[in-house]
């Protein structure tokens, strides 16, 4: 398993996960790009946040398969604070000679964000936004 300290996480001109570098007195929200990577060596990967009494919000983007995927089925599932019963649900269903990428408009997940590679072997990329503000 793989969590957000170790991830592949695109932030600009900031630590990664230390978002006390936001003034107090800020009001905009910051946003930064963020992405993780799903294969059959680490299938799961967990999004995590610091207790640090900011709101975090993650938006999904895009999921798509790398060149190097096989022609199978490709099945991401999400489990977050969203799911009624604590069950991952499935967002994506991937097959390269089919439907290589997904794209989302208004996904959002509250932290913790857990995905899952339910099937495949990847890699499988999601990519999206991780939105800070203060509460």
């Amino acid at each position: 398993m793989v969590n957000s300290s170790d991830s592949a996480a695109f932030l600009y001109g900031m630590d990664p996960f230390n978002f006390s570098t936001i003034s107090s007195t800020q009001e905009d929200p910051v946003c930064v790009l963020w992405g993780c990577e799903l294969t059959r060596g680490a299938k799961t990967f967990v999004f995590e946040v610091q207790n640090d009494l900011l709101e975090h919000q993650l938006f999904i983007k895009t999921i798509c398969l790398g060149a190097e995927a096989k022609d199978e089925l490709h099945v991401v599932e999400v489990e977050a604070k969203i799911t009624q019963n604590d069950r991952p649900v499935p967002i994506a269903s991937l097959r390269p000679s089919v439907l290589p990428m997904v794209s989302f408009y208004g996904l959002e997940l509250m932290p913790p964000v857990t995905f899952n590679l339910r099937s495949g072997e990847g890699p499988v990329y999601i990519s999206g936004q991780h939105l800070v503000c203060e509460c």
